[in-house]
């Protein structure tokens, strides 16, 4: 038998439990991976409560990235083996498939091979953001060596990931905060400056970082009116993305009163997962940063037990943490997953 986190009506955390099922069995072009560990994403906590790209289908199981071991191959599959670690990347519908489970079914086209040197734990909090930050910073060579690129609230695992991508691409970042407990954990990030949104004024120190000429890029979770303010801090011919939507308000369009010359656009990592091309691209480059040490999985804590996922979603939405939250499937104590030389913080049962 396997377990599966499921939910049958949307809402809070509460509405998530641990169901047995059975084993299932890989169809053509999927694998069968027994699961060590999930990566958890702000994706998910919408899709559980209704408010995602993709409305649920009832009941439902949430989950994009997972590490583990495959257990089965399907008709068709190649280039992996019974028994070959691997992660999951975000390129599939959680309707279709989610990895919230002891055993994932997910499309081969969505797994990669696991980093060498990478624990479970840090395989299941890579993907996800490197990806996004990828698709938005590097993809299209928008941003160039030299710009700025404003990262607003840049201590989830993507705004980390921005960072780290931003300073690989020869940028200069500029990492906003509210409050100034998390400053030091992004400037070792590699942030060259932080903002504190809560006690500064957002655009006076850009125009000052900047010497006047504001930022290239702004990389924004947020959307809402807050945008109107962020424009203001972009030079001539730059870029707001939007790649959240933490406040739910209406995202205006920036520079339709002044007709500045600012291109606004909002963005979905799938737009790199769900193309082949753009997803092998992806993937080289965040496995190329790996490999040279630009790119580290940040993981600031660790649930043990699939028992356990409604206490770590609440603590994801409390939006405490700096970097990914990730929960091991099991609880097997965290030596078989964790790097004993990294520093994460474990939530003992």
């Amino acid at each position: 038998m396997s377990r599966t986190v499921v939910f049958d009506r949307t809402g809070g955390p509460e509405v998530l439990t641990v169901r047995a099922a059975a084993v299932p069995v890989p169809g053509p072009g999927e694998l069968l991976i027994r699961v060590t560990a999930i990566g958890l994403n702000r994706a998910e906590a919408l899709f559980r409560a209704g408010t995602y790209l993709d409305e649920p289908r009832l009941p439902a199981t949430p989950g994009y990235e997972a590490a583990g071991t495959v257990e089965a191959l399907g008709e068709g599959v190649t280039g992996f083996a019974t028994g070959d670690r691997v992660d999951t990347v975000p390129a599939f519908s959680q309707n279709d498939y989610g990895v919230y489970r002891t055993h994932a079914l997910v499309p081969a086209r969505a797994v990669v091979h696991h980093p060498a040197g990478l624990t479970d734990v840090q395989g299941a909090a890579v993907w996800m953001p490197y990806l996004t930050a990828y698709g938005a910073l590097a993809e299209d060579g928008h941003l160039r060596p030299g710009d700025h690129v404003l990262l607003t609230a840049a201590a989830s695992g993507t705004g980390l990931a921005a960072i780290r991508t931003a300073r690989r691409l020869g940028a200069v970042p500029i990492a906003t905060t509210r409050t100034r407990a998390k400053k030091q954990q992004l400037l070792d990030a590699g942030a060259a400056d932080v903002v504190i949104t809560g006690e500064e004024d957002l655009v006076a120190r850009v125009d000052a970082i900047t010497a006047g000429t504001g930022v290239r890029t702004v990389f924004d979770p947020v959307a809402g009116p807050g945008v109107l303010t962020l424009a203001r801090t972009i030079a001539p011919g730059g870029r707001l993305i939007v790649y959240g939507r933490l406040d739910p308000r209406d995202t205006p369009l920036p520079g339709q009163d002044t007709f500045a010359p600012v291109t606004s656009r909002f963005y979905s990592m799938h737009e790199v997962t769900r193309d082949d091309e753009r997803l092998r691209r992806a993937q080289a480059f965040v496995t190329a940063g790996l490999a040279d040490g630009s790119f580290t999985p940040a993981v600031d804590r660790v649930f043990e037990g699939l028992d356990r996922i409604a206490e770590a979603h609440r603590y994801l939405e409390a939006g405490t943490q700096v970097g990914k939250i990730v929960l091991t499937v099991q609880n097997l104590g965290l030596a078989k997953f964790c790097d004993p030389s990294q520093p994460v913080m474990v939530l003992e049962p």
